[in-house]
């Protein structure tokens, strides 16, 4: 496209449309509504599960036994 460099530089903006009558207002905002409250807690998901200490300890033993095997097996 350089042979059209010079027209792209010269380019106009497409014209805005005039409009005949003004816009209309927009609704009333109406502001956010609460949300119901519900009598059963919310469920808390995996994050929390995981940050439980007996788990955290059990995972950590685990991790200890495989990485024990790991270097067990490269070095001997």
């Amino acid at each position: 496209m350089r042979h059209h460099r010079g027209e792209m530089e010269t380019t106009q903006p497409y014209p805005q449309p005039q409009l005949d009558e003004p816009p209309a207002p927009s609704a009333p905002t109406l502001p956010p509504a609460a949300p119901p409250e519900s009598p059963l807690p919310e469920p808390r998901g995996c994050l929390y599960a995981l940050s439980q200490p007996p788990l955290m300890l059990f995972l950590t033993v685990i991790a200890a036994l495989l990485g024990l095997t790991s270097v067990h097996d490269l070095l001997l």
